[in-house]
């Protein structure tokens, strides 16, 4: 085992080193400067979207709302990687990896806009909702389906295997921390809930989420916004030392800032996902009047899941002065700075927290694979030994290692965002176009824009939705 971890970890450095961090932060950069700063700009449209779509879905219809779809992208987004990720981008790279997940959020908030914008525009009519996502607009606006049947493989192993692996055993070592429990009496509990859920579609997955999610990220918010105002007095000197650990002297001598920005943008990918291919899956599930809507939708997740519940989870840590020595890592480092903060009723806190936040992100993340394998396959029974083949990941998550975990959700992680990005950056022309009719509409005095595809004669025939 040992030394499949060290050849993991050797594959892990090159990619993330000279391959996906270029991408990544090139399409970025990219996507913020052709949408003239979609993700500034147009901040107020995104709160005031997301509001009107509240309480939008009608009895008995089976579309699931605006709001539902984010509350599912979202559901994946907070979980490990806001209690955890964040605890072990501190632990490894310092507090100047929090800098670097601050600046991916911002420039990624425009890469997660364009591919679910993307996902909208090519989304196709399913039985229960409509289904859509990068392989669908790889294959009808790329005419790559060899492309999209490999990203939705790749996306079917990181997120309905790696990740779900890495939300159990999380879970599992918050609770051994906090009440002792043995991991593997846990990791059964966690696969029977799991199985109860994903057997019953994405209706149950998108109610069980847009109910867990705000109630849990509401209650995680209260207690960090308290810590921070009992804190206030520190807090321009923790700002001070999160920014001289991105940029210090100390750093560039000793190569901290390479291990700092690689830490920020692995965790803060893993948290935010933009860019990787994810939230378009939902995306795209979304009844809404005009693509762009859900684009602005899915860039808000990014903000708020990055730059604020991430951020409030760094603050807890170094407020604290819990040991960054990498003697504690993982959740128990946010367990640990809890503690120190208001008792062990932090680190039960953080538990209770966690396996809520976990295991929303458990369902939503199995959702992104079923979409991807029916992209595949319309075979029922493939389905069925997909669901039950994440349920044994789940267990196998509860008893192995954290490093391990991480380590094979990092690779296919990375993989799988490269693959999107190629398709994105080669389909971001129709992002543009769809940002500027949208706008063109508010303009002219058009408060809800309607998007009909006979806008878009070039493409029109690859788009199965939007009918005239």
């Amino acid at each position: 085992m040992e030394a499949l971890q060290t050849w993991i970890n050797q594959i892990n450095d090159v990619l993330w080193t000279y391959i996906i961090i270029i991408v990544l932060v090139g399409c970025a950069l990219w996507f913020t400067i052709k949408t003239r700063f979609v993700q500034f700009r147009m901040l107020g449209e995104m709160i005031r979207t997301l509001g009107e779509s509240v309480g939008k879905s009608k009895q008995g219809e089976k579309h699931i709302s605006s709001f539902q779809a984010f509350a599912v992208s979202l559901a994946t987004r907070v979980g490990t990687g806001n209690l955890a990720g964040v605890a072990t981008a501190i632990a490894v790279g310092g507090p100047g990896a929090i800098f670097w997940m601050w600046i991916m959020a911002l420039l990624g908030a425009s890469s997660a806009f364009v591919e679910s914008t993307l996902a909208q525009l090519y989304k196709i009519k399913g039985k229960d909702s409509f289904i859509g996502g990068p392989a669908y607009y790889m294959e009808k606006g790329l005419k790559k389906r060899w492309m999209g049947i490999l990203f939705a493989v790749l996306i079917t192993i990181t997120f309905g295997f790696a990740f779900n692996s890495v939300q159990s055993n999380t879970i599992c070592a918050a609770f051994e921390h906090s009440f002792g429990f043995s991991n593997t009496i846990l990791g059964i509990v966690l696969t029977i809930l799991t199985l109860l859920i994903i057997f019953g579609g994405i209706q149950r997955i998108a109610k069980v989420s847009s109910i867990i999610v705000p109630f849990m990220a509401i209650g995680y918010l209260l207690l960090a916004l308290t810590i921070v105002i009992l804190n206030i007095n520190h807090l321009p000197e923790v700002i001070r030392l999160i920014i001289s650990h991105a940029f210090g002297f100390e750093q560039v001598l000793g190569g901290g800032i390479g291990v700092a920005l690689m830490q920020g943008i692995k965790r803060g990918l893993f948290s935010n996902e933009a860019g990787m291919g994810s939230a378009p899956n939902v995306a795209a599930t979304a009844s809404v009047s005009h693509p762009v809507k859900q684009g602005l939708i899915q860039a808000l997740g990014v903000f708020t899941d990055t730059l604020i519940i991430c951020t409030c989870t760094a603050f807890i840590i170094l407020f604290s002065g819990a040991p960054l020595d990498g003697s504690v890592d993982g959740v128990q480092l946010t367990q640990t700075a809890l503690s120190h903060e208001i008792g062990n009723a932090g680190s039960i806190f953080v538990a209770i927290a966690l396996f809520f936040f976990a295991f929303s992100s458990i369902i939503g993340n199995y959702y992104y694979g079923e979409a991807n394998i029916r992209f595949i396959t319309s075979q029922k029974w493939v389905i069925y030994v997909y669901r039950l083949l994440v349920g044994g990941i789940v267990m196998f998550g509860a008893i192995a290692s954290l490093e391990f975990a991480w380590s094979l959700a990092d690779i296919t992680m990375g993989l799988m965002a490269v693959c999107n990005l190629v398709a994105i950056i080669l389909l971001g022309k129709y992002a543009f176009r769809l940002l500027a009719d949208y706008q063109k509409q508010k303009r002219s005095g058009i408060s809800n824009p309607v998007f009909r595809k006979s806008t878009m004669k070039d493409i029109e025939k690859d788009i199965e939705c939007w009918d005239n």
